[in-house]
């Protein structure tokens, strides 16, 4: 059976799977503040006694399975993940004397409950990685394969347009 948790009215085992991703999924924007991101939200999860069962962070977004208390509702704690986190990554930068825009998270976010089929939501998320690496390899020999040939683009084309 699943492992109850308990506060003194309730016992409880509420549990989610959560993608949220960067405002813009902008790769290279995301990929400086990666390790930060990380351990800001670790530390607010902690703050709001909500437990982080697995998680990645992906170049475009974050995968986190979450244990949530039932009393706090899941848009409040988004929302609170998503703000706190942007101020903290904005703090950060603009002592290293670089600037971010304020906004750091897309106004989005995807959501499921996990019930009985736990193991499933564990597997996809640690089956993520090896797909990303995939597609990277795959997007790598595509650029490699296809050089820009010189003159127009559209030079050899079955249609040329009225003569």
């Amino acid at each position: 059976m699943h492992d109850l948790k308990s506060l003194s009215y309730v016992r409880w085992d509420c549990k989610y799977h959560l993608v949220i991703a960067p405002k813009y999924r902008k790769r290279k924007r995301y990929g400086k503040f990666k390790r930060l991101v990380g351990e800001t939200l670790k530390d607010l999860c902690r703050q709001r006694g909500t437990e982080i069962l697995e998680g990645t962070l992906k170049p475009d977004h974050v995968h986190m399975y979450l244990s949530l208390p039932p009393k706090y509702s899941i848009p409040f704690t988004i929302g609170f993940l998503k703000g706190k986190s942007a101020v903290r990554i904005h703090r950060y930068m603009y002592r290293k004397g670089q600037t971010t825009p304020k906004s750091f998270w897309s106004r989005g976010y995807c959501v499921s409950t996990v019930g009985l089929d736990e193991e499933t939501i564990r597997t996809y998320i640690r089956q993520q990685e090896a797909f990303e690496k995939q597609q990277m390899e795959l997007d790598f020999e595509y650029v490699i394969e296809t050089k820009p040939q010189r003159g127009f683009p559209y030079d050899n084309a079955p249609f040329k347009g009225a003569t």
